[in-house]
């Protein structure tokens, strides 16, 4: 099926709205959240566990993938879908954050991106034709075009000169697709430059993407300076197609993207802190590795009802956690994805139910913005 994108209902009070993206291999309601899945993986997790937790579409890394195993090698295979075991939509990324978190191994021009392999320092070229040619083997369903983000701060001159070149390259992105190519969504770039941001906006939207992001966010930006941000560059996005924020991904982050009319999140929050040993609860997030939980009989969250929080205890958790076991990080993922799964499809019948702004109000999102329960926080003892 072709990709189609449709509003069910607009918030009365903000810009959010509830939505339906459709792809070849199924639908996306939204707001939805993508779990970061870089090579081919959710790390710990399976297909099936994802599934059970109502995830409904994941992401992938095409520099990853490129590099290893390597895309032509999985299009032998069947695709990405068949390689991983994942029948449910895919949104590959194009290499643009790479182009920023490893500056150190790559050379930008107008042509493309040089960079070194950060696994054998094997030299590569990326150009948009390539990134397409990539994400077309892999078969994804939405493909993102090159772009370069930016690292903060940046100087206006330096942006200013990025953005043109995003925009250049998403033109040629443009130029090399093929009809039976993924669905293409154009990234929004301009750094912390509210006019830059409304010229990348206004360029790209002139072009026919069937999706538009709002990348270089959350890059070491002051969280107020993101929000701002988001708040001029959202306006300038067409109503009738779906909007993206990349790689940002607090639940209080989230729902103030929503309220600006954003459909789609990703993030790799929930995963790397569930290893990390943070889990999110409706109280608050809690290191589970802190003294207070050694004996603890209690699940990570009273009112949870996925796997772990079903089976296992706090003290079990922390036990894992502190012997190392694989399976902490397995056990904690399937409770960080259940929680903002459940997030999404709250905040989805929330705008349903015309109750977004209440919502607002509930302490889902205003504890989740503290590094930790507010109770004996100083008690940090791991053994």
């Amino acid at each position: 099926m072709a990709f189609q994108f449709e509003i069910l209902k607009k918030d009365s009070s903000s810009q959010a709205r509830l939505g339906r993206i459709v792809t070849h291999h199924g639908a996306i309601m939204t707001p939805a959240f993508l779990p970061v899945g870089t090579q081919g993986t959710v790390k710990s997790l399976t297909p099936e566990e994802l599934a059970e937790v109502g995830v409904e579409g994941i992401l992938g890394n095409t520099y990853h993938l490129y590099l290893k195993p390597g895309h032509e090698t999985i299009a032998r295979l069947g695709g990405l879908h068949r390689f991983i075991h994942w029948e449910k939509p895919i949104l590959t990324d194009s290499g643009g954050y790479q182009i920023f978190s490893l500056a150190k191994l790559r050379k930008i021009s107008e042509d493309g991106v040089t960079f070194q392999s950060h696994i054998d320092g094997s030299e590569h070229f990326l150009t948009p034709e390539k990134v397409m040619e990539i994400q077309r083997t892999l078969g994804s369903d939405i493909a993102m075009v090159l772009d370069e983000c930016v690292p903060y701060p940046s100087s206006h001159e330096y942006v200013m000169a990025s953005t043109k070149l995003t925009t250049f390259w998403a033109e040629r992105c443009l130029k090399a697709r093929r009809s039976d190519d993924p669905a293409l969504f154009g990234i929004v770039q301009g750094g912390m430059y509210r006019d830059l941001r409304e010229e990348s906006a206004r360029d790209l939207t002139r072009l026919d993407f069937q999706g538009y992001a709002i990348g270089g966010l959350s890059v070491g930006e002051p969280k107020s300076i993101m929000q701002d941000v988001l708040e001029w560059t959202a306006p300038f996005l067409p109503d009738k197609s779906p909007r993206y924020l990349m790689g940002v991904g607090t639940p209080e982050d989230i729902l103030h993207a929503t309220l600006q009319g954003i459909d789609l999140f990703d993030c790799v929050l929930p995963t790397r802190n569930a290893r990390n040993g943070m889990l999110f609860t409706s109280r608050g997030k809690i290191s589970i590795k802190q003294a207070r939980y050694a004996e603890d009989p209690g699940p990570i969250d009273e009112s949870c009802l996925c796997y772990s929080c079903r089976h296992y205890s706090r003290a079990y958790l922390r036990h894992l956690y502190l012997a190392n076991e694989i399976l902490s990080s397995r056990l904690n993922t399937i409770h960080n994805i259940y929680y903002y799964m459940e997030l999404m499809k709250e905040i989805r019948k929330a705008i349903q139910e015309e109750r977004l702004s209440q919502l607002c109000q509930t302490s889902i999102f205003r504890v989740n913005g503290l590094q930790e329960e507010q109770s004996d926080q100083r008690q940090t003892a791991f053994l």
